[in-house]
Order: structure tokens, then sequence, then C-alpha cells
């Protein structure tokens, strides 16, 4: 059996399938090859099942159920997948409804250009990054989003940016030197802030990840991500915490006018 992309599954409830599925295989002495023929697909699909790269059917939970005779064991942790992913478009929906309502947003960014900032093509290169089979519509979504930027009542929004996610050459040199550009662009908004976490700050409150604080009418809220996994955070003393965080990153970034004469540099050197 080939590894597979990292697997949580204490956090992805398709990564626990995975996970009971390279179990019993391995119990069973279950090579590719016969799982191939039990589930009548081809030999890469399963072999892209069986290392988290692409997600049982029905059907195929049926079929390995009653062949290691488990009872509804694959059924019941494919319903429990789907429900997951439904609570998550929820969840996702409602933190839409606070980013388009929301007065101000503070965002830090560990790893990517903040989605709000991003170019369709920089969208694009890390979607696809991720092995995402509908990336066209989540670059159509992620754009926008965008509107937000430039409605009469647009948000004051102050950015944290980590280095790392403005030296690393996401989609190419070409690309990343036309998103360092329309960063700078963005900054001469008069409620567009965007301050640098150089790399010279060394250990900072902003190693724990990237997320975002929206506040607004329809109240304060967090996002942040977990695992892979977005989660909204409303409890008043959770987002207080994330305010705080936030607080001491800026306390590592560079002023204004040094973080813009960073990313004019980066862009000159690509």
């Amino acid at each position: 059996m080939t590894e597979g992309i990292k697997l949580d599954p204490d956090s992805d409830p398709w990564d626990k399938i995975t996970i009971d599925l390279q179990f019993h295989a391995k119990k069973s002495n279950m090579s590719y090859k016969h799982l191939a023929r039990l589930l009548g697909r081809s030999y890469s699909n399963v072999s892209n099942i069986m290392t988290g790269r692409r997600r049982i059917k029905e059907e195929d939970a049926e079929k390995l159920d009653a062949h290691w005779e488990l009872g509804q064991h694959f059924t019941w942790l494919l319903k429990q997948a789907r429900r997951q992913a439904n609570q998550d478009r929820e969840w996702f929906k409602a933190y839409l409804n606070h980013e388009a309502a929301a007065d101000t947003i503070k965002t830090y960014e560990a790893l990517a250009v903040p989605g709000l900032f991003q170019l369709p093509e920089y969208a694009a290169a890390l979607i696809r990054a991720l092995g995402t089979h509908d990336a066209e519509e989540q670059v159509s979504r992620r754009m926008a989003r965008q509107v937000i930027l430039s409605k009469r009542s647009a948000p004051t929004i102050w950015a944290l940016i980590s280095q790392n996610a403005l030296d690393w050459p996401v989609g190419g040199q070409e690309l990343m030197r036309d998103q360092l550009a329309h960063l700078l662009d963005l900054a001469q908004r008069p409620n567009v802030g965007i301050r640098v976490v150089p790399r010279s700050a060394g250990a900072h409150a902003g190693f724990s990840g990237s997320f975002t604080l929206l506040f607004g009418e329809t109240g304060d809220v967090a996002h942040t991500e977990a695992s892979g996994r977005g989660r909204l955070v409303e409890s008043p003393s959770e987002v207080r915490e994330y305010w705080d965080r936030y607080d001491r990153i800026s306390q590592s970034a560079l002023p204004e006018c040094a973080s813009l004469a960073v990313i004019e540099k980066l862009m000159k050197e690509l």
C-alpha cells in the first residue's frame, strides 16, 4: 500500500473513512487490485480512494460493509461525513453574511495573500494545488466576495501578512509579481492597510495559524483555520482572544511604509 496525503481522522470524517479503509484492507490482506474488482472501479481510482485523494460513494460503502461483514460501518461513516459537509456549508454561509456586512475586517495570513486581495489567477493556482474538482466555481465565488471592496460603504481592512506568504511564488514568478503589484495598488486605498510581518521578527503570535476578525452590525466574529478546516468563532470571549492575538502579531509587523517597501522590493526581485 502506498502512502497518501497526511490524514487527520480526529478532525476530518473523510480522513476517518480513509484510515478505516486502510486498516480493514491490511487486516484482510486485500490488494488494490482485489479492491478494484470488488468495487467495480479502476486500479488508479481505488488507489486514489485508499490514499485519501478521492471519496467513496454509497454503493462502495455497501459493498465494503457486506464483504468485510461490518454491518453498516462504512455506510454510517459516509452519512456522518456528508452531514459534516452540510454543516460546513452552513457555517461558511454565515461567515459570508458577516463578511458582507462588516464595517471593519482584521486579518492575519501566514501562508498566502488574503482572499479578498487575491487576483483570480493567484486564487486559481492555490485552489488547484489542493486537487479541488470544482476549482473554477471556487475561484468565481472568491472573486464575487471581493465586491465589498468597491461598494460605497466599503469596510476598513487591516491586513497583517507574513513575509513567507509574499515571497513564495504561487503560480510562478510572473503571476506573483502581478499579485504583489496588486497589493501595492490596494494599499493606496484609504480603507486598506497592509503591514508585513518580516522573517526577521522570529517567533511571534502568528505561528498558530491564519485567522480573520469581522466587526459589524451582525456581531463580532472570528474565522480560523483548524487542521485544514474552517471554524466560525462567535463566542465573545473567544473573539477577544483572537483580537488580543492580532494585536500581539501587530507588534511584530513593520510600519506601513516599510511594509510597502518590502513588497516593492520582493516584486522587483521576481
